[in-house]
């Protein structure tokens, strides 16, 4: 798969060569390249000077048209914008029922709560000396009630995003100019999709949904920042984000989905024989080497699993070349606040605990996230039974209809997640690097739909089996 021998179009702020592809591939060029990149980037160059919100920073009033208040027929109801540095300035409460009214309770994603988003802060994962530093939007009425809230960051990096623009910084780079600090409105380090802009449930609610995007655009410019990203967004938010400016990208995850299975056995009889063979080899081999396997929810997970889980988890970043983006004190924090919607699928050996996977049950998805072992330890197919079989288990049993597997690895193909659409949306200011990305994005994008194509043509589910 090759970018044939194309460039952008050169301008005349731009030059000749600010992406340039070759015959490399698509793969080469997302994962080779950025790791060249980003350190290149996030070192050398200038840096846009911004000051960021202390701790309240007004945005401004914004009429709602339509509206008018209470008790007063000519007044038009207005509704005020403001940026806050942490979300403890917002109570769980309102910033819970903003999220709970965007996704609907049946789609409830834990990601967007309070309590997680809270635990990063707190523990000083997504914090500013890490490179995270919060500048939530906050919609208020003129009774101070909450209508609206965005999760947005100024940061000084691209790492823990999982959407890579680390080569859009090298080329800001290649011309003198700075790419960081930017706006990144997500979910840190968390590659889940979700509704990004949070509004409450009100007959305004488009408009408040519109005003929030504005402010972000606005608070771009005021911090005089290269550009704003919106990823994980979701299909809908994406698609009206696109008639406000953002270039649009795509991108792509694997899922399982509930067939309405009774049980494992169920889904595998909708499976090829040959891969529904090498699952329950896969499965066997796991009793066979000594390794018992639990799920625990909540009360079950104790101070000494997130421990140990905390062990795992750095055993694998050490490994991988990556970065421990969390701290110990994250999962302690997360796991006490979210209580029955976290689930960790252990591994024991006799009474030792070997490996770990940790999910989140949101309202009908289960979301697999970290995985690690004990360091110098090797068990055959156990990654693949912690975090691919046991949450299918799971969600059968609670009759949830998705486990997302998190970004990354054609492996999991063969074990029934199979390829669907994530989405991310990029408002560039500079428009000579905006015409040029959105040139690569336009090839990307082909590039990612016929992937796609071709993996769900060759699938490990039989023919008829979702007919």
């Amino acid at each position: 798969m090759a970018f044939a021998g194309t460039a952008a179009p050169s301008s005349l702020f731009l030059g000749h060569l600010p992406f340039h592809f070759g015959k490399s591939s698509f793969a080469h060029f997302t994962h080779n390249s950025a790791c060249f990149f980003k350190v290149k980037a996030l070192f050398w160059g200038p840096r846009r000077s911004v000051k960021p919100a202390d701790k309240v920073l007004p945005l401004g009033e914004f009429a709602l048209s339509g509206a008018e208040s209470q008790g007063d027929t000519g007044t038009t109801e207005k509704i005020s914008v403001s940026v806050v540095s942490s979300i403890s300035e917002v109570s769980p409460d309102e910033w819970d029922s903003c999220s709970l009214d965007s996704t609907g309770r049946q789609e409830f994603n834990p990601f967007l709560s309070h309590s997680f988003l809270s635990s990063l802060e707190e523990s000083g994962s997504a914090v500013e000396g890490n490179g995270w530093i919060s500048q939530h939007i906050i919609a208020k009425d003129e009774s101070n009630n909450i209508l609206g809230v965005v999760p947005l960051y100024l940061k000084s990096h691209s790492y823990g995003e999982y959407v890579f623009d680390h080569s859009w910084a090298n080329a800001y780079y290649s011309y003198g100019l700075s790419y960081y600090p930017k706006l990144q409105c997500s979910v840190p380090f968390t590659p889940v999709t979700g509704p990004r802009i949070l509004v409450s449930n009100t007959s305004h609610r488009d408009q408040v949904f519109d005003i929030l995007v504005s402010a972000m655009k606005d608070l771009a410019i005021k911090f005089n920042v290269s550009s704003l990203h919106i990823t994980f967004p979701t299909a809908n938010e994406w698609h009206k984000l696109e008639k406000k400016g953002f270039l649009q990208r795509i991108g792509m995850q694997y899922h399982w989905k509930n067939r309405n299975y009774k049980n494992f056995d169920e889904f595998l009889m909708d499976m090829k024989q040959s891969k529904r063979k090498n699952i329950r080899q896969e499965r066997k081999k796991i009793s066979a080497q000594n390794v018992t396997m639990k799920r625990l929810r909540g009360s079950e997970i104790k101070a000494n699993h997130w421990d140990t889980f905390y062990k795992f988890y750095r055993n694998t970043t050490d490994n991988k070349w990556g970065t421990a983006y969390l701290t110990r004190d994250f999962f302690h924090r997360m796991g006490a606040k979210m209580g029955d919607n976290v689930l960790l699928v252990v591994a024991e050996e006799g009474d030792e605990l070997v490996a770990a996977a940790l999910n989140l049950i949101g309202g009908d998805t289960l979301y697999g996230r970290l995985w690690g072992c004990l360091p110098g330890t090797y068990y055959a197919h156990l990654h693949f039974e912690a975090c691919y079989y046991q949450a299918i288990d799971a969600a059968i049993e609670l009759n949830l209809s998705t486990v997302e597997a998190g970004a990354q690895g054609e492996h999991k193909i063969q074990r029934g997640y199979m390829p669907v659409t994530t989405y991310s949306s990029h408002y560039i200011l500079d428009e000579d690097f905006k015409r040029v990305i959105d040139d690569f994005l336009v090839r990307e994008s082909a590039q990612v739909k016929l992937v796609m194509q071709l993996l769900q043509d060759s699938g490990p589910f039989k023919e008829n089996a979702w007919n």
